[in-house]
């Protein structure tokens, strides 16, 4: 599926830390600092017309944490949403082996298919969803491969269930991880893009678009 922007006046953006990129510390950034207010700038310097884009994201926010919170932060945002994306999915592996808490990939694919839903039926929103992705910068991280890499296969059958924009992320960061001369240079810690990353996420973002 591409995006089309034509007609759309809200973006909408949802996930966790990698989303919000430090807007809760800053009011002056509601936007945050990463791919979101990227894509922002992008838009708005490429086209005559308004688009309002509302970032909703929250740090450490799993599929769980976005379910307790869909009501009030997306299907109640202001204007109503025309464009809903969506980053979910490492916290819920991140938990998993930092944590000991764990949500099967089942569980994290039912509950992610229950905030699409209440999307299509209640919004009628076009939906970008986000592969989770790891760009693993410690040998400890390439284990958690085989917890994430179920959720980014559930997040790609999502994608084709509700004729979503799949932005194909984890693929994406790796390659520019090995062209870039590491994978420091793309997420520094292996889950938080560093600018470079986010760039890349941004313009990955806006591919997906006619605009």
């Amino acid at each position: 599926m591409t995006l089309t922007l034509r007609g759309v006046e809200t973006v909408l953006f949802q996930g966790d830390s990698i989303t919000e990129g430090g807007r809760l510390f800053d009011p002056r950034k509601p936007l945050g600092n990463g791919y979101p207010s990227m894509v922002a700038d992008l838009v708005r310097g490429g086209r005559s017309g308004g688009i309002t884009f509302v970032n909703r994201a929250v740090g450490g926010d799993r599929v769980a944490d976005l379910r307790a919170r869909w009501q009030v932060d997306t299907l109640g945002v202001e204007p109503t949403p025309d464009v809903v994306s969506v980053l979910v999915g490492v916290n819920d592996t991140w938990f998993h082996y930092e944590a000991g808490e764990t949500t099967s990939p089942r569980a994290y694919e039912d509950g992610y298919r229950d905030l699409l839903t209440q999307v299509r039926d209640r919004l009628d929103a076009q939906l970008v969803l986000v592969e989770p992705f790891l760009v693993p910068v410690t040998a400890e991280q390439w284990t958690w491969r085989e917890d994430l890499d179920p959720r980014i296969h559930a997040v790609r059958r999502l994608a084709e269930e509700f004729d979503a924009a799949l932005l194909a992320a984890d693929g994406l960061l790796n390659q520019a991880a090995r062209a870039a001369g590491g994978p420091e240079r793309i997420a520094g810690d292996g889950i938080h893009p560093t600018p470079l990353g986010h760039t890349l996420l941004a313009q990955a973002w806006l591919a997906l678009t006619k605009a």
